[in-house]
């Protein structure tokens, strides 16, 4: 249901790498929080498993690791059409993954006459041509952790539905205002400090901004089928600028500097929102939000539930390593929760203080919920 959020800094799969469990609750390997999917299997493209080699492995700690001068041209290989003879001419997917292919020419992709969609991850690609033969067939196009610096080459495909750039070293968004039929775009860790270029784009259900070094949440309202934004580990300081997307249904921005939830009143359609590690200290807003169902505030510097009340539909709520100290403030505020299953507070002082009565209080004070922290509550 839901995807495993950033663990400051990480990306993984739907379309991509170490997809979480099925269940992703209760926690696994001590992550922070909770198990972030959408109802496509979606997670985020930020997790990177520790085993993952990247062609740009900087992304991840220099903040400085896109800039052109820094592009290292790599070992060339010969004939790169030798790496898909093997392939049926009437094949409709092609993937080359770490094959170290610098020309998406040299490819000859223009034999390939029905490819809806081509994977050429993590590999050695600085420009974006070689594929107009295909424009008409064309819907999917993968080309995370290559070395792209220009968002160009795109003109005639028009009939794309997915464009994923994420892990290369792009500075702005350009040229895509035109692929009107654009669903999904991920953007996620490349050098992008603001967001634009994406008027036109009608259709966009799903947009992921993570790791760039983006600070304000702009020219977005002419996004009307937005339902997922994903903008975690920017220097995002409030979350003014969501006005205009009536269907926004989940916000992803944890590591981010935010400090006031009011602005939230622009989406009360908002149903999970994800804001851990920023600079909250209160809860004060999002008493609008009556849909949330899932909630992930953990790592901020909240001493109350106090917000909590009119939420209704709350299934989750992940509150780990914040200032909660209070058993009857959470029995006041959440006890009527019928819908509630899963709470973390673990590393609160309420869970510090006595560690060996915190999880039977719970229990107490919240005997619809199924889980406490990573473990499920045995029923008698």
């Amino acid at each position: 249901m839901t995807p495993a959020p950033l663990e400051e800094g990480s990306r993984s799969p739907g379309h991509h790498i170490e997809l979480a469990d099925d269940n992703p609750s209760p926690r696994q390997n001590g992550e922070p929080s909770p198990g972030l999917r959408d109802s496509k299997g979606w997670d985020g493209k930020l997790r990177v498993p520790k085993s993952a080699v990247l062609t740009n492995p900087e992304a991840l700690s220099d903040p400085e690791y896109s800039d052109e001068d820094n592009v290292v041209p790599g070992e060339e290989v010969a004939a790169d059409e030798d790496l898909l003879d093997d392939q049926d001419p009437d094949t409709t997917e092609i993937h080359c993954t770490q094959s170290r292919i610098q020309s998406i020419p040299a490819l000859k992709l223009e034999r390939f006459k029905r490819v809806a969609r081509i994977c050429l991850r993590q590999n050695l690609i600085q420009h974006i041509d070689g594929l107009g033969s295909l424009a008409e067939v064309l819907e999917e196009l993968e080309l995370y952790d290559n070395l792209i610096a220009h968002v160009r080459g795109l003109d005639s495909l028009t009939n794309l539905r997915i464009l994923d750039l994420s892990f290369n070293k792009i500075k702005h968004i350009k040229n895509i205002s035109h692929l009107k039929k654009l669903t999904d775009l991920f953007l996620a860790a490349n050098k992008i400090s603001r967001i634009e270029g994406l008027d036109g784009l009608d259709k966009l259900r799903n947009l992921e901004l993570g790791s760039n070094r983006i600070r304000r949440l702009e020219n977005l309202d002419h996004l009307p089928a937005l339902e997922e934004l994903w903008v975690a580990k920017n220097k995002i300081t409030d979350l003014t600028g969501l006005a205009g997307l009536a269907n926004l249904r989940l916000l992803s921005i944890q590591s981010n500097r935010i400090r006031d939830l009011s602005p939230l009143k622009d989406v009360p359609q908002l149903e999970e929102l994800y804001i851990s590690h920023n600079a909250l200290e209160s809860l004060a807003g999002i008493e609008s939000n009556t849909k949330l169902q899932v909630i992930d505030i953990s790592n901020n510097k909240i001493a109350s539930l106090e917000g909590l009340g009119p939420l209704a539909d709350l299934k989750e709520l992940w509150a780990s390593s914040n200032l909660i100290d209070s058993f009857s403030e959470v029995e006041r505020l959440l006890a009527d929760k019928e819908k509630l299953t899963t709470v973390y507070f673990e590393n609160n002082p309420l869970q510090i203080r006595a560690p060996a009565l915190y999880r039977n209080k719970v229990r107490l004070a919240l005997p619809q919920v199924k889980q406490i922290d990573a473990t499920y509550v045995k029923v008698p």
